[in-house]
């Protein structure tokens, strides 16, 4: 099972429209989100890393680090975005086990790209 197959019919999401600030490098981090609709530029010190689409997810570290987000997230076009905290983390992962792997893998491309 996929990232897109286990929220594509998610009916709590937030939207956010073209040129919306979603998260803020540096704030206080409490969910990730998987992007349902439209695409999410991601931004480490100002430079535009990736661009994130359906089925994508953002701001994982939250569900590890609650501390602070590591990167800035802004709407490129308007979006749907499914938030995920911890508890429901936990949920997911232990109806489907490989979901803990698909986030894991999404977060050490990322920080590969951020670092190279």
């Amino acid at each position: 099972m996929t990232i897109t197959n286990l929220f594509q019919h998610e009916q709590h999401s937030e939207t956010f429209l073209a040129g919306e600030l979603i998260i803020r490098e540096g704030q206080p981090a409490e969910v990730m989100y998987v992007v349902q609709e439209g695409q999410v530029e991601l931004f480490w010190q100002d430079h535009l890393f990736e661009t994130v689409g359906p089925g994508g997810i953002l701001a994982e570290l939250a569900l590890i680090d609650p501390t602070a987000h590591n990167a800035t997230a802004r709407a490129k076009t308007d979006c749907k975005l499914v938030p995920i905290n911890q508890t429901r983390f936990k949920v997911q992962v232990h109806h489907y086990p490989y979901f803990a792997l698909q986030v894991m893998q999404v977060m050490a491309n990322r920080l590969r790209q951020m670092y190279e």
